[in-house]
């Protein structure tokens, strides 16, 4: 877990990885907001379902001294969606290329809905044990890690990420979002048109239905990867409309 101290009152940006990695996945944008002197914190996503992940989420938030800016990447973006409502010093919200699902809505419903995304057909499924027996959870193809998830990266870059990913349980995508925090807290977003995997079509539509402050860019869905300076912008925009 990275994290530095800012101005007093300011509020410490808590980024959360999205599913298929990692809390290096920010490294970039990391970089950035110490430099800028930001309070920063990278919390590990168990990446084992909505319910148990957006709890351990919550946990990190409450335990922030002051308030906190939640930034979610993918998946990450259901997680602080769910996790934000239930610790009471979230402030505002960011999402990178990520879900903002509704009341109800799951992440394979909201999939099946994109006509941009391939991710689908790109998982491949596997078993891991748990107390009551085992649960499904998913990896990314390796021959097609690079066209669904990092189109823009390098591709020994890519080779390397496509080793290194996490699986991500089942639960994480037929998991019903509750109370989601973007109706009650500002919001910004940064939309990677080209992104493949969480779909730019619906990452926008739920962008726009959030009221969030949206920032466009041509990147694939590892856009914190690909563009951190872009990214840390619109976390900087966020702080400096939560300081007004």
């Amino acid at each position: 877990m990275s994290t530095t101290t800012s101005r007093p009152g300011a509020p410490t940006v808590v980024l959360v990885h999205g599913a298929f990695a990692d809390s290096s996945s920010w490294n970039g944008v990391v970089a950035r907001l110490l430099a800028a002197d930001v309070a920063v914190k990278a919390v590990p996503n168990p990446l084992r379902g909505i319910a148990e992940d957006a709890a351990y989420v919550a946990s990190a938030f409450q335990q922030t001294q002051g308030p906190v800016l939640a930034v979610g990447h993918s998946y990450g973006g259901a997680v602080i969606t769910n996790a934000a409502s239930r610790a009471d010093n979230v402030v505002g919200l960011v999402y990178v290329a990520a879900f903002a699902p509704d009341e109800g809505e799951t992440l394979m419903d909201i999939e099946g809905n994109s006509k941009d995304s391939v991710l689908t057909s790109a998982l491949v499924p596997v078993q891991y044990p748990t107390a009551s027996g085992s649960e499904a959870e998913f990896l990314i193809d390796p021959a097609k890690f690079r066209d669904a998830f990092a189109a823009d990266v390098a591709p020994e870059d890519a080779a390397v990420m496509a080793v290194t990913q996490r699986p991500a349980s089942s639960l994480a995508f037929s998991t019903p979002t509750t109370n989601p925090a973007w109706k009650k807290l500002p919001s910004w977003a940064a939309v990677a048109t080209g992104d493949k995997a969480a779909g730019s079509d619906v990452v926008l539509h739920m962008a726009e239905r959030a009221g969030a402050t949206i920032t466009r860019t041509e990147a694939s869905h590892v856009v914190m990867v690909t563009q951190p300076q872009l990214v840390t912008d619109v976390i900087m925009q966020a702080l400096d409309a939560l300081s007004r």
